[in-house]
């Protein structure tokens, strides 16, 4: 079938397997071209099929020659509907990783319950034995609880008083002043049970208890600061709740992890357009004036090169793992750097819908956002014929 972007609010409702195929192959050419991480060699990535958690998944395999499981929650497709793109990413990575003779398996299921925790293990055990490094890298708005058998839905929202700011329409670049009413504490408690360290937790819980974690082993939770502009409905919002809950998870999973000598780390990265911050009201113009100015200083860096770099030079340098005064691995540091978030804030002021294009980078957020669903890649030739049938080679249907 003919494929073609099919937009809905900040989802597209559309994913182009070729276009997908594509983008893992960018991202596995860059990799190689940065030459072999002395890493991690049986890695667990839980949301592995999209973002941070692809790269990293990406990064292990073909940085490192490491054997990946990727765990994720995504949408099969079927006759004349499109998958998800994390499906066609997912079937994408393994067909490549199987050319390249590495061991890649995934499991498609709901991460937060215990039946997919338990075939993961049993996967492990088969097939691995132990892992050395686990990726907690989920990004769901939902979370079904194990125990309780509640379901929980995360918000963005500001905490304490309404949230009004600036925002930009990406799709047709009108910029635009949002409110936010804020959260009440049932907001915020369901944000910190679907977005915070309680199923981090839990999953290193069940792979110490099964035996199937590597004396050693690292296990690695991604997180988020931003600027003082995005604060309110970020940082010092319900979000910003849930990743505090995330980061003081690391150290009671490091507490955890002493009896195999294991370690747990969030490590803080940069604003990148993904499906999540797409949803998030301010993020999306921060980014537009963050890219603008950090391709101009030669220190843009998308997903892959962040987690490359990431692995690069600060998990696997040899040496002991800088982190700052809260623990927390920095790779956020070239966004954060004071030179940046000023000029920043200067253009935040004066961004308007007629100057956004002239002082941001709109079109590069556009492209992101659409190459996030495999559109807008050079090399794929959109007006043929496309298999939305495409698998993935080791999930049986």
């Amino acid at each position: 079938m003919i494929i073609e972007p099919r937009m809905r609010g900040f989802i597209c409702l559309t994913a182009h397997p070729d276009g997908c195929a594509q983008n893992v192959k960018n991202q596995i050419e860059y990799v190689k071209s940065k030459g072999h991480i002395d890493g991690a060699k049986k890695v667990l990535v839980i949301g592995a099929s999209t973002g941070f958690g692809l790269a990293s998944r990406i990064t292990s395999a073909f940085g490192s020659g490491a054997a990946t499981i990727g765990v994720f929650f995504e949408k099969e497709p079927t006759a004349g509907k499109t998958a998800t793109p994390g499906w066609y990413n997912s079937a994408a990575f393994e067909i490549e990783a199987n050319k390249a003779g590495l061991y890649a398996k995934s499991i498609n299921g709901d991460a937060f319950s215990n039946e997919i925790k338990q075939q993961t293990i049993d996967l492990i055990k088969a097939d691995l034995g132990q892992v050395d490094l686990v990726i907690y890298s989920l990004a769901s708005p939902v979370r079904l609880h194990p125990v309780t058998g509640v379901l929980h839905r995360s918000v963005l929202k500001p905490i304490g008083q309404t949230f009004s700011n600036k925002t930009v329409d990406f799709h047709t670049g009108i910029v635009s002043q949002v409110s936010i009413e804020p959260a009440n504490q049932e907001d915020i408690d369901n944000t910190v049970v679907v977005m915070g360290g309680e199923d981090w937790s839990m999953w290193m819980d069940a792979l110490k208890n099964a035996g199937v974690l590597a004396n050693g082993a690292t296990t690695i939770a991604y997180s988020y600061i931003g600027p003082e502009v995005t604060e309110a409905v970020y940082r010092k919002g319900t979000i910003g709740r849930a990743k505090d809950d995330l980061e003081a998870t690391a150290f009671k999973i490091t507490d955890d992890l002493k009896s195999v000598n294991g370690k747990a780390y969030v490590s803080v990265n940069k604003a990148l357009v993904t499906q999540a911050s797409s949803a998030i009201p301010v993020i999306p113009l921060y980014i537009s004036l963050l890219y603008k100015i950090m391709k101009a200083e030669g220190v843009h860096e998308g997903c892959i090169e962040q987690i490359q770099r990431l692995f690069e030079q600060r998990l696997y340098t040899g040496n002991e793992v800088p982190t700052d005064d809260k623990g927390r691995i920095r790779i956020d540091d070239w966004e954060m750097r004071d030179d940046i978030q000023e000029r920043v804030k200067t253009l935040w002021a004066k961004a308007t819908s007629e100057n956004l294009s002239e002082i941001g980078d709109l079109s590069g957020y556009k492209q992101d956002f659409l190459n996030l669903f495999g559109f807008g890649f050079q090399k794929v030739d959109y007006n043929a014929d496309a298999n939305e049938l495409l698998l993935i080679p080791s999930i049986k249907n």
